[in-house]
């Protein structure tokens, strides 16, 4: 017999429209009101039950993905907008198949070929921010990742050919993340016809690099184009699109947005900013005219790091994974059925006291010298299904963010006050962080 755990009993249509709308007070008082587990109906008519003990995180995390199936939970949201093919939407054998082709581009020394180009692309929008007046922080971090996957994603140098590309995701992403999701909806007339000419653009590009000789090649389009499976077999041009597509909605929105947290918690922390500031001046160097940093020094910045780490357990951008249960499960106690999504909580789990003390409190040292719970913090997910990016988009975070504090003095705005926000699926910071540039050095 099947148990689900207690949750809110209000109408499933107001629980959408509070997870859309207001998702933190929503989870903070199902939380409060029922404990590490409780049922919700936030997809309607299927049971999303959100944990957040540790032990029952790895009981979901270390299950068998056969009958954890986070492809088909991820479909519901993702397929439409990343295709079918999209390595967030698949499961078994093909999932592993993507992900050993996808694998190689984001790791060893393919970091140090990108980090040139992430340093060379932030170094170009610092130059362009204003002196003494307000400006959102977040705009620009979106310009920057946006840059570094359209060339170290796409090999794309070109001004003519980079352009029509940049302009079309600039307006597809205002559409999708620059409100509600569910609202976005109503624009499907023109996110259609964004997204016809977004795949025109695409393919084209995939055609002229199969069709280009590939020595000399770095970008990552370049590796998919040229990778083989275990029986020889290559990508389609429609499973490279709809990977190309994931990694230009996925990685540059939440990179962008993470790098927005971080920045606004290092604008209220003064000392934390200072210590943090000092370590990229003691491993780099400063000033306007300081030179990017070497995969050698990226790795000497620990602090920095710690700094990344406790703005993402404090700010995780995406509160939740799911999972869709094949089977009835006996996961955390309870005994659910089949259909039912499991929904390891990452915003609840990293606040919970007895894990992390004092957990309102930004504390850096938290992650000075100690590797943490995989689960009990998982930014990134976990699993089979943690996410493959995840070593790219930190080595960008720490080029990007070594750029800004080697070269550039910023402060928050007074007036304004970040909250989270909804964007889209993420967690962002209101206002897009508004900060202000001295005058100097």
């Amino acid at each position: 017999m099947t148990e689900l755990p207690p949750g809110p009993r209000t109408p499933g249509l107001l629980q959408i429209a509070q997870w859309a709308f207001r998702p933190v007070p929503f989870m903070l008082r199902c939380a409060e009101a029922y404990g590490d587990a409780f049922t919700t109906h936030i997809m309607g008519s299927t049971p999303v039950v959100f944990f957040s003990d540790p032990a029952t995180i790895r009981q979901v995390f270390t299950g068998d993905p056969g009958y954890l199936l986070a492809g088909k939970a991820n479909s519901r949201v993702f397929r439409w907008l990343l295709g079918p093919n999209s390595l967030l939407v698949l499961d078994g054998p093909r999932h592993k198949r993507e992900r050993k082709l996808l694998a190689p581009p984001f790791h060893g020394e393919r970091m140090r070929v990108y980090g040139e180009i992430m340093s060379e692309i932030t170094d170009r929008s610092i130059d362009a921010w204003p002196v003494e007046t307000p400006f959102p922080v977040q705009s620009c971090m979106q310009e920057i990742t946006l840059d570094i996957i359209l060339r170290a994603v796409f090999g794309v140098y070109d001004d003519a050919r980079l352009s029509p590309l940049r302009a079309l995701m600039i307006e597809y992403l205002g559409v999708m993340v620059g409100r509600n999701l569910l609202l976005a909806l109503a624009s499907w007339g023109r996110l259609t016809r964004l997204q016809r000419d977004i795949d025109r653009l695409i393919y084209g590009e995939i055609r002229r690099c199969r069709s280009e000789a590939q020595e000399g090649r770095t970008d990552i389009m370049a590796m998919l184009v040229a990778a083989r499976d275990e029986d020889g077999r290559c990508m389609s041009d429609e499973e490279i699109r709809d990977e190309m597509v994931t990694m230009l909605l996925a990685g540059h929105e939440t990179t962008a947005t993470s790098l927005a947290w971080v920045m606004h918690r290092l604008m209220q922390n003064p000392d934390v900013l200072a210590t943090a500031r000092a370590e990229v001046a003691s491993v780099i160097g400063e000033g306007p005219l300081s030179p990017g940093p070497t995969a050698e020094q990226i790795a000497q910045l620990s602090y920095l790091d710690a700094v990344i780490k406790e703005t993402a357990r404090l700010d995780p951008v995406i509160p939740v994974t799911v999972r869709i249960l094949e089977t009835d499960m006996r996961i955390g106690g309870y005994d659910l059925p089949a259909g039912s999504v499991a929904a390891p909580c990452i915003y609840l789990t990293h606040r919970r006291p007895g894990i992390w003390p004092d957990p309102e409190q930004f504390n850096p040292e938290r992650f000075i010298g100690r590797r943490a719970d995989p689960y009990a913090f998982f930014p990134f997910g976990g699993g089979t299904r943690y996410c493959i990016g995840a070593a790219f988009a930190t080595y960008e975070m720490k080029i990007v963010l070594a750029r800004v504090l080697s070269r550039v003095k910023l402060r928050p705005n007074p007036r304004h006050t970040v909250r989270m926000v909804r964007r889209g699926i993420t967690f962002a910071p209101s206002g897009g962080t508004p900060v202000i540039r001295s005058a100097g050095w």
